[in-house]
């Protein structure tokens, strides 16, 4: 069965870092997020077919505001200057040089996150979130990114986990809004058939909270996107804190999905200028090494395209 979600930093210091900032910035959720003061990311060169692309409003303005549900690492973080970094904030910057505008994060809660495009208040969506059809119906994405999902259980694995199936009559802390939830759900029944328990699911504001639960022993193990599974795993700082279940049969994590930016199908004239951008910057190498800064060139594609959720690679 396939496990779907929406879609630690280098040093436990930076992890802390975004749980300190998080219940802060929660507060002003239309607020900018703080920024590097430089990003080399951000310095290329305009593509002229892909600024052309742009709507007139987003010239005129000189930005589009991107909701994000901050931190979610490594795609969304602070390091240790509590300065914004991570995959979506430097391919934001990336973009945002080859439209020749720029792509200015906005804190925003996952669960209003499309809300928040609704309202007016943000433009586009980059927080991790998987291409889905159900998400089709409200979005289009432009996909940047293919991975499954992982487990991610506290160092030693406890509870010895070894599969998915292994987290029956178990805790399991997932982040709220997520899909992740309904389909750990949907295991009740295989639960059942092995004479055990279905799996006891909780959703939590936050990918952070749901990673202290686990570190806390208030869950037996996150269900996450495996770029954040994985990213956790390696975390250094006073020691290793969590560890990532390899199960045999995934190798990659489960059921390898597309991420992409969501926009608004109203909106379809921005959607194909973002596409002209990301595919510049993946004719010209920015995007490679983007995903080689953050150890994420496993979840490369091969070939973007728009709601590419829900077919091959």
């Amino acid at each position: 069965m396939p496990i779907t979600s929406r879609s630690v930093t280098a040093r436990t210091a930076v992890m802390a870092a975004g749980l300190a900032l998080a219940t802060g910035l929660a507060a002003c959720s239309a607020e900018a997020t703080p920024a590097s003061n430089s990003n080399p990311f951000s310095e290329g060169a305009v593509d002229p077919a892909a600024a052309a692309a742009l709507p007139e409003r987003y010239k005129s303005a000189g930005v589009i505001n991107v909701a994000s549900d901050i931190p979610y690492p490594p795609m969304e973080m602070f390091d240790e200057n509590q300065q914004l970094t991570g995959l979506d904030y430097d391919l934001a910057q990336a973009l945002g040089a080859k439209l020749g505008v720029r792509l200015e994060l906005q804190t925003q809660a996952f669960d209003s996150i499309i809300p928040s495009l609704q309202s007016g208040k943000n433009d586009i969506i980059m927080s991790g979130m998987n291409d889905t059809p159900e998400r089709q119906e409200t979005l289009d994405f432009v996909d940047y990114f293919h991975a499954g999902f992982s487990i991610l259980v506290p160092e030693g694995n406890p509870g010895n986990i070894t599969t998915v199936l292994d987290l029956c009559d178990k805790d399991v802390a997932v982040q709220k809004a997520t899909v992740q939830a309904e389909i750990l759900r949907t295991y009740e029944q295989q639960c059942l058939d092995k004479g055990s328990r279905p799996i006891r699911v909780s959703e939590l504001p936050l990918e952070t909270d749901v990673q202290t639960a686990v570190r806390s022993g208030k869950a037996a193990a996150d269900v996450v996107d495996s770029a954040v599974a994985a990213y956790a795993a390696t975390t250094a700082g006073d020691g290793k804190i969590f560890d990532l279940v390899k199960d045999p049969a995934n190798p990659a994590g489960y059921n390898p999905v597309y991420t992409g930016i969501g926009v608004l199908k109203k909106d379809a004239e921005l959607s194909k200028a973002l596409l002209a951008a990301l595919q510049s910057l993946i004719a010209d190498g920015t995007y490679d090494r983007i995903l080689a800064k953050y150890n994420l060139s496993d979840y490369t594609v091969k070939e973007t395209g728009l709601n590419l959720g829900g077919t091959k690679p």
